[in-house]
């Protein structure tokens, strides 16, 4: 469960919250070119995950332990956030990118490694509880570092104090980027204190096969295992949907924060402050699923989920700087101080959905596969399920970022992700529970 609190720092100031807004509207010369060039970084990453994944969990099953290869790209991902200290405005876009997408990367594939041992340490009737319980911790891990960027760094630029009226520690400068770009350092660092625990006391498998066999066996395997996947149809049901979905919620999570802050031009300090009750409501949201997982399965906790998301997104792509629901409702655009017009907090209500949702479609999909899987066969069907996640990961931040480009607008551009979710949630309605039973 510590792995999750240590690996969602990076997902959600990083990816999500802070480092991306900046990316989208200070880094780029335009906010829709900031879009599309995030879109495809995330994009690229997405690519690489799915070819690889797939390979590296049939290995584990061959070599055994995962600790090892969890090390291996956790040292990855350290060194890559640390890189993003020094994008700056006017830095290279593409060799910030790079160190994105290879943190991105590392971390993905230390999920997959992560993930593969549950079924082997968790009983079956404990996977639902467990999984949503671990998801919501990582919330409030990102909730806190969050908090710490708000509070403490990200000052105005206008005042030079942070939200509580304090010079930024360490004399980070607002003007040049430094109290986003610190974002980078920090997750990195957080991730390396806090995924110790895992790595020292929880149990892990045998080592069996050397590298280089394992790799040709688990090559071999792979193609066995493909070949098996399409003769268990609730399975490949599940996993097409589940593909579907899962490349909405990467992109809405990607995107999200930057497009409210380049349509209100919210500052890092209104990003940092929309991101905290996001993963406020992510960790009550979890928690509650955590018991219904657990008296009703999983497949309503992931139905219910996707049809919030569905409504949150009509929502964001329905507002504007002083309307929502596609002009049926206006606003002024007079106030003060953080979300001061009817259309920010229109835009808060749409991300209070998001937020109950994000997490337990996610937590609950995992413990929903978890369960249709044997504990021998993990590894390599937990590579399958990140292929599945990330198969066409790339396809929906490339859409949105291609729509916008070729029509100049973030909304349209954004537009495109109901089509993953209404898409999503049409399959999985008609997927059995455990997926194995068909």
């Amino acid at each position: 469960m510590l792995f999750d609190w240590a690996a969602q720092p990076f997902f959600t100031v990083v990816t999500t919250f802070i480092f991306g807004p900046y990316f989208i509207a200070r880094m780029a010369e335009d906010p829709a070119q900031g879009q599309a060039a995030w879109g495809y970084g995330v994009a690229i990453a997405g690519f690489i995950i799915a070819i690889l994944s797939p390979v590296l969990g049939a290995v584990a099953d061959k070599t055994g332990a995962r600790k090892p290869w969890i090390s291996f790209f956790a040292a990855i991902k350290i060194i890559s956030l640390s890189m993003l200290w020094f994008a700056a405005p006017g830095s290279s876009l593409v060799v910030v990118l790079i160190f994105f997408a290879l943190a991105t990367v590392a971390a993905e594939f230390s999920i997959v490694f992560n993930d593969s041992m549950m079924p082997r340490l968790v009983k079956r009737e404990d996977i639902g509880r467990i999984s949503n319980i671990a998801w919501g911790l990582g919330y409030l891990g990102g909730m806190i570092m969050l908090i710490f960027v708000v509070t403490c760094l990200a000052a105005s630029p206008e005042t030079g104090t942070t939200l509580i009226g304090i010079k930024p520690l360490w004399g980070l400068d607002p003007v040049s980027g430094e109290d986003a770009r610190i974002t980078g350092p920090l997750s990195a660092m957080w991730y390396f204190i806090f995924i110790l625990p895992m790595l020292f006391f929880t149990p892990d498998a045998p080592k069996a096969s050397r590298l280089m066999p394992a790799i040709r066996s688990g090559l071999s395997e792979l193609k066995a295992t493909l070949h098996e996947v399409r003769q268990r149809s609730g399975i490949m049901r599940f996993l097409i949907a589940r593909m579907i979905y899962q490349d909405g919620v990467n992109a809405l999570l990607a995107l999200g924060g930057g497009f409210a802050a380049a349509m209100f031009g919210w500052t890092i300090t209104e990003v940092g402050i929309f991101g905290i009750i996001l993963n406020v409501v992510a960790i009550f949201g979890c928690l509650i699923a955590s018991r219904c997982d657990a008296l009703f399965g999983s497949k309503p906790i992931v139905i219910v989920s996707l049809i919030l998301l569905l409504i949150a997104t009509v929502g964001i792509i329905s507002t504007g700087t002083d309307y929502t629901l596609f002009g049926l409702l206006t606003f002024g655009l007079d106030g003060e101080g953080l979300f001061a017009t009817g259309a920010e907090r229109a835009y808060l209500v749409y991300g209070l959905l998001i937020g109950f949702a994000f997490g337990p479609v996610q937590a609950s999909s995992r413990s929903w596969f978890a369960c249709s899987v044997k504990p021998e066969e993990a590894g390599r069907y937990f590579g399958i399920y990140a292929l599945a996640g990330r198969a066409t990961s790339f396809v929906a931040p490339f859409m949105v970022a291609t729509v916008t480009m070729a029509l100049g607008s973030p909304r349209l551009g954004m537009a495109v992700l109901l089509l993953f979710f209404i898409g999503g949630l049409l399959l999985i309605a008609r997927t059995p529970y455990p997926a194995a039973k068909v």
